[in-house]
């Protein structure tokens, strides 16, 4: 069994993985995952045509997430959610009324896993178009839809939706199975992507605020306290709301990891007494920290990696997320994980260093005056926004280095978490404002945008204008969609690293060079003087 996949940045060689996936994904699960996809594409040509459909967008939205790097690793899993994308291809196609034919939508799904991945040879990237460069833009679309539907999903889960966003996903699966589209059409189609995907964080920024209220600066212990002990790593909210009211009273401490992070500075959830801190570092340090708690611990979303058998069973998914033989949590009733966290020792007493989160728009517009009038004077000079992935493979303590570098009269903004490359060091003030400010997850971009946007409407000139620099990390597809977003609303000059993308060819990549002024990361010293002279 064969695979190639080179959807994230960790692709083997800098081409794609061929024998296993880095992630942990089995050629198997490889094959699957493309599977599915060419079934929601077959599923798209008819629900473009039906229009809104609550079951068929929802399900097509949750298919995509399924897809992204470190989500769904449990081959049954998929199979089943390629059979019940094939009903409902078959409730489309008999609800729109409409014949179409072709390869695509005559698809039909072999009945056992085995016949899935052998049909799946002809599924894969390299299968998508014999252009190079079209197969690349499809390529940047296709991971685009599956970013924007992982910050939909978020969405959805708290009620919020959008049909223009939903029909476009619709519109533009189906586009990725028309051979007479050309190069230009696809490009404008993930464009038309990242423009969507600015409503879809916007809707979901709404929907945590609505919620939990506007995030607050917050200091986050990362010792710990002692008691029982639930860890909670992902990315969703709700989840961490339900948890927290079914373990009110019961002598359990909550610990975040990773992305969740951020959720202390909502006023909504950290009004739990018992969310008592963070427990470790990004995701790709997982294996070696949670060996090291002796707690319960629960994915909400991605990134998970295959788990140590020193804590798999007490490990559990929940959501989208799943690995074959770990206890998955169906619904909202998280007793299972509560039981287990009660029979663990749990964590002693061992107060440690507190950080700063919490800098969403909300808080850092409230204090726009001093940051303005810091500018102004001179005592703020540049403003960096240092974001994005973290990952394991090397060449990511350019960031660490970067932040450590940087002058004391600049200002770095940071999310999601590749913050965790200098989150803990100390960088001071500047005439009281943090000079780090945490805006929160990689869900969390559009507060960085609007904080962007706003600084450049006080300014009265172009975001591009402003003393602010863009040096970006990428690891999965949510972070291609948010740089589609930033191209759409026509950002500049913006430096990405560690390793440009695999699926990005030369000629696209002049492409981006030439109309966005997009550049690799070099060496610390000549993009710092390259930006601040």
């Amino acid at each position: 069994m064969s695979m190639f996949c080179n959807q994230c940045e960790q692709a083997a060689n800098g081409v794609g993985c061929n024998i296993s996936g880095v992630c942990g994904k089995s050629p198997q699960v490889a094959s699957l995952q493309d599977h599915l996809l060419y079934g929601l594409k077959s599923l798209a040509l008819y629900a473009d045509k039906l229009g809104r459909n609550a079951e068929i967008d929802r399900f097509t939205i949750e298919g995509l997430f399924t897809t992204v790097t470190n989500v769904d690793f449990d081959a049954r899993h998929i199979g089943g959610v390629i059979k019940r994308c094939y009903e409902l291809k078959e409730k489309a196609k008999a609800a729109s009324g409409v014949n179409l034919s072709g390869p695509a939508a005559d698809w039909k799904p072999a009945d056992d896993l085995d016949g899935m991945v052998r049909q799946a040879e002809a599924y894969g990237i390299n299968g998508q178009h014999v252009n190079e460069d079209i197969r690349s833009v499809i390529e940047i679309l296709m991971y685009g839809l599956k970013g924007m539907a992982a910050y939909m999903d978020h969405a959805m889960i708290l009620g919020r939706s959008d049909d223009e966003v939903l029909a476009f996903v619709q519109k533009a699966l189906a586009a990725t199975t028309d051979a007479n589209l050309g190069l230009m059409d696809f490009v404008g189609l993930a464009m038309e992507c990242g423009k969507h995907n600015l409503t879809v964080m916007g809707l979901l920024n709404a929907a945590h605020t609505d919620t939990y209220g506007h995030p607050v600066p917050t200091p986050v212990q990362l010792g710990t306290k002692a008691g029982k002990a639930i860890l909670v790593t992902g990315h969703d909210l709700k989840m961490l709301e339900e948890l927290l009211k079914q373990t009110e009273g019961k002598g359990i401490n909550i610990y975040t990891h990773g992305e969740m992070l951020p959720a202390h500075g909502y006023p909504g959830l950290k009004k739990y007494s018992h969310l008592v801190g963070n427990f470790g570092g990004a995701w790709q340090d997982q294996a070696k920290e949670f060996v090291n708690f002796p707690g319960a611990i629960i994915f909400n979303t991605n990134c998970i990696q295959k788990p140590a058998d020193s804590y798999k069973d007490r490990l559990y998914t929940w959501g989208l997320v799943g690995w074959p033989d770990v206890k998955h949590v169906d619904g909202w009733d998280f007793s299972e994980v509560i039981n287990k966290a009660l029979e663990l020792p749990g964590l002693p007493e061992n107060p440690g260093q507190e950080i700063l989160t919490g800098f969403g728009h909300n808080a850092v517009l409230g204090v726009a005056d001093k940051i303005i009038a810091a500018v102004k004077s001179g005592a703020i000079k540049h403003f960096f926004l240092i974001g994005g992935c973290d990952g394991a493979k090397s060449g990511r303590n350019y960031y660490t280095e970067f932040a450590e570098k940087l002058p004391q009269d600049t200002v770095i903004l940071t999310l999601a978490c590749g913050k965790y490359r200098f989150n803990k060091l100390e960088f001071g003030d500047i005439g009281g404002i943090p000079r780090l400010l945490d805006v929160g997850q990689c869900n969390d971009a559009y507060s960085a945008i609007q904080i962007a946007v706003a600084l450049a409407g006080a300014f009265e000139c172009d975001v591009n204008d402003l003393p602010l620099s863009m040096i970006l990390s990428w690891y999965e597809q949510k972070a291609v969609v948010i740089l589609l977003t930033l191209l759409h609303l026509g950002i500049k000059n913006i430096k990405l690293g560690p390793t440009l993308p695999a699926f990005i060819t030369p000629n696209v990549l002049n492409f981006l060079v030439e109309n966005f002024n997009i550049a690799p990361i070099t060496t610390v010293e000549a993009d710092m003087k390259a930006i601040l002279g």
